[in-house]
This record gives structure tokens, C-alpha cells and sequence, in this order.
């Protein structure tokens, strides 16, 4: 009976956490590129009656005796598909469709020196709801830079340039007052020159392109909260390109990409995890029942 009740005791622990993982899908139903969880279970050690035993000539054999000893939380298995796109018409979001995630991170640029500085420390995110600061650096919302890759001038033109991408990892870089910024889906960040003192003045000018990362496996990113994540040594090395390149996602100006919880099958879940939890306050309620008559048993 003890046994039975340590065991509904780490069923109720395990569909606590169901719970409480379906809750936080649900909280963030409406956040940008945010990736739903799911819960699996596993059975926990079994204490073992007896063990197998082979045939012998007088016996065909036995098979092991085992009770189970309860259920633990195996793991919580990240849902890296992708959500749908919402329209915003604001020029500096972006959605990524297919895969890849935006480089981000805390940095220190230099003015005139957009390839110096650049964050040490990346981390990623495809939450594309972009922001430029007091500066005009591409930033997200909660402030940390853009990592993208220079532009380089491929041909000349009175009306405007042709770029293409460079080598480098630059910061991106929008003067402030410039008009008819846009996101392309080769990841150009691209803005009409207002500055009449500038050489390229009313010319489309290519501030750098969004660069995009990806991983042999995604789904081994871990969560940093705020829409970002970080590498771990079970996502593998990230593989660094610009968007529209073959193995890499385009990126989609004036859209976002929505959270991918699907609510059917979290209210699904949270029936279930309630139901579980149910069960499994039943059994202790039994067990304690049980002990009860044993105690009061009159000799």
C-alpha cells in the first residue's frame, strides 16, 4: 500500500508538470514565434520480486516479476514547427519563412565602424518584430543587436547601387530620417538616403543583409525567455548564412510569424494532465483507506 502510494504520489508530481507546461503554451498563445512543449513520460525503477529464469530440463522458464514504483517526466520535447504569418505592414518586421533564426546579442558598436564590436556572446531568435534605437542600429525589442552581413557595392548607378552579400558580420545600421525602409527576402535591409549631404542622396542604399542561422537540431535549443534561445551541446555548431541561400529559410517584410500552439490540443492536454491528476488522487485516497482498516483491525 505505501508503495502504491509513493507511486500515485510521483504520478500526481508528473501530471502536475503536463499541467503546468499546457498552461505555459496557453499563456503564450499570442506571443511572437513562440514554440509550443510537450511532456513525456517514463516509468521509474520497479522493484523486482524475482528475476527471469531460463528453461532447464524439467522447467520451460520464467519471466521476471516486477512491480512498478511510479512514472517520472522523461522529457520536454520543443515543437520547432513553423507558425502561422500575421500581416503588420510595419517595414522593419520580419518572418522567416523556413528555417533559420535571426542572430542577436548585447554589443558595443563603434560609430563609423559597423564590423568592430559586435556581440561575443549570440543568441537567436525568430520573434522578427525588429526596432531601430536613438542610432538607427537594427535591434530587437528588447534592445539587443542585429548580427547581419555587409553589402557590397556590385555595380554602379546614378539611380541607385546593386549590392550583393559580403563576408563580413556587420552591424545593420539605418540613418536616422532615411524613408521607404524594407526587408527583402534575400534579408537586404534597404532605405531611401535623405541626407542631402550625402553623396548618395535619394538613392536606394543596402545598410547589410539579415544573417540566419541553423542547426542539426533545433529542438536541442535551450529557452533563454524573451523569444531568444541559446545553443546547447546537443543542438550542434550553427551554420551561418543569408536568407534565400539553399538550406536557409527568405525572410518576409511587413510580416511576423505567430506562435504555433495549437488549442485544440492543449485543452485536449489539460483535460488529460486533470484527469491523470484525478486518477491518481484516488489511489491515495484508497491506499489511506486501506491503512486505515488495517490499523483499526480488532484482533
Amino acid at each position: 500500500m505505501m508503495a502504491g502510494m509513493y507511486a500515485a504520489i510521483s504520478g500526481l508530481d508528473a501530471n502536475q508538470a503536463m499541467l503546468n507546461e499546457t498552461a505555459n503554451d496557453l499563456a503564450n498563445v499570442n506571443t511572437v514565434a513562440y514554440k509550443a512543449a510537450s511532456i513525456t513520460f517514463a516509468d521509474s525503477l520497479t522493484q523486482v520480486v524475482h528475476g527471469a529464469s531460463g528453461p532447464s530440463p524439467t522447467n520451460g522458464g520464467s519471466n521476471p516479476e516486477q512491480i512498478g514504483l511510479g512514472v517520472q517526466v522523461q522529457a520536454t520535447i520543443n515543437e520547432m514547427t513553423e507558425g502561422s504569418f500575421q500581416t503588420t505592414n510595419n517595414p522593419l518586421d520580419v518572418a522567416i519563412e523556413g528555417p533559420g533564426f535571426l542572430r542577436v546579442g548585447p554589443g558595443a558598436p563603434k560609430e563609423g565602424e559597423l564590423t568592430k564590436g559586435l556581440p561575443g556572446n549570440v543568441n537567436y531568435t525568430r520573434a522578427g518584430d525588429l526596432t531601430t534605437n536613438s542610432n538607427g542600429y537594427l535591434t530587437t525589442q528588447s534592445g539587443e543587436y542585429v548580427v547581419g552581413i555587409t553589402a557590397v557595392v556590385t555595380a554602379e548607378s546614378p539611380t541607385g547601387d546593386t549590392y550583393e552579400p559580403g563576408k563580413e558580420e556587420t552591424y545593420i545600421m539605418i540613418p536616422p530620417g532615411s524613408s521607404d525602409v524594407s526587408i527583402g527576402e534575400d534579408g537586404a535591409v534597404s532605405y531611401t538616403d535623405e541626407n542631402k549631404e550625402s553623396p548618395q542622396y535619394l538613392q536606394r542604399v543596402t545598410a547589410g543583409y539579415l544573417s540566419l542561422a541553423t542547426f542539426p537540431n533545433e529542438s536541442g535549443l535551450e529557452r533563454l525567455g524573451g523569444s531568444l534561445w541559446a545553443r546547447t551541446a546537443n543542438s550542434g555548431a550553427p551554420l551561418v548564412s543569408t536568407p534565400d541561400t539553399p538550406g536557409f529559410g527568405s525572410t518576409i517584410g511587413g510580416e511576423l510569424e505567430m506562435s504555433n500552439v495549437d488549442l485544440a490540443t492543449e485543452m485536449t492536454n489539460m483535460i488529460t494532465a486533470e484527469r491523470g491528476y484525478q486518477a491518481n488522487s484516488r489511489v491515495i485516497t484508497t491506499a489511506d483507506e486501506m491503512l486505515s482498516t488495517l490499523v483499526t483491525m480488532i484482533q
